[in-house]
């Protein structure tokens, strides 16, 4: 399964991005839950997953592209379970829980990596637009990872959680509600880190700089181009990257990992700047 999950990696992957570096059985009897696993990173970490030997289960709002990559798994000699989900509905979460639970018995890792966000500037922000992103960025990451804690891994005293957030090292300018929300995640990461370490569940977050996918192919070229230049690195990331990150934090070889957040950007968090200041009127 491992060198058909590379050749179907993302065209515009580098190539150091699509061979994994972890072996086929690293992740053998483990089930795993992925957030908004139909499209993007979220695919690219079911598919590797998967293709480290564990049981998959995706969700997400639109039923489309959770088939779809239930169908790749499927058939590359993998099981996936899917059901469409709204993280921001506690009965929907609720729900899925008890459905992966029946289908594939228990949950040993979480992958938080549904959300959403536009672009829109603070001054100019409905109040309304900036309480969505709250509730479905930070509160359905919160609803999800509370879910499978009580239902799962607290009663069967293992688990690992990774939260995808999103390079907010400096703030988030431009995006104030989704840097507003990621980092809460931060912040809960760390708290959920010490609390549940007596039910040996550890919870650590990846935080992803501007990374090539479907979703970016609706940015404007000379933004992506500008996200370029801003990195040290002098490219943008592939999902496929992130998935190997997500991977290593979820397996054992991270078993003292705890409570950390992981950059993976390429060095822009330390360098770049992607929102220049208008000079002074």
């Amino acid at each position: 399964m491992r060198d058909t999950v590379r050749a179907m990696a993302h065209p515009q992957v580098p190539d150091s991005a699509r061979p994994s570096p972890f072996r086929n059985n690293l992740l053998q009897g483990q089930v795993a839950l992925v957030t908004g696993g139909g499209t993007g990173i979220g695919r690219a970490i079911a598919l590797e997953l998967a293709g480290c030997g564990a049981q998959i289960a995706i969700c997400g709002r639109r039923p489309d592209p959770l088939a779809a990559v239930a169908a790749e798994i499927t058939a590359l000699g993998g099981r996936c379970f899917h059901k469409t989900c709204d993280i921001r509905e506690p009965e929907q979460i609720a729900a899925l829980v008890t459905a992966i639970k029946a289908e594939l018995g228990r949950i040993d890792i979480l992958v938080n990596n549904a959300g959403g966000q536009r672009a829109l500037m603070a001054a100019d922000m409905p109040l309304t637009s900036f309480e969505k992103v709250v509730k479905n960025n930070l509160v359905g990451t919160f609803a999800v990872t509370q879910a499978v804690a009580q239902q799962a891994m607290i009663p069967q005293r293992s688990g690992s959680i990774v939260n995808i957030i999103a390079q907010i090292y400096r703030g988030f300018p431009g995006m104030a509600h989704t840097g507003a929300a990621r980092a809460g995640v931060d912040n809960l990461t760390k708290s959920l880190a010490v609390e549940w370490s007596p039910h040996r569940i550890r919870v650590n977050a990846v935080a992803p700089g501007i990374i090539r996918t479907t979703g970016t192919d609706r940015y404007p070229e000379e933004l992506l181009e500008l996200a370029r230049r801003a990195t040290p690195w002098k490219r943008l990331g592939a999902p496929e990257e992130v998935a190997h990150l997500v991977t290593f934090l979820a397996s054992p070889a991270a078993d003292f990992v705890n409570g950390a957040t992981y950059y993976i950007d390429g060095g822009a968090a330390l360098w770049g700047d992607m929102f220049p200041l208008p000079e002074e009127s």
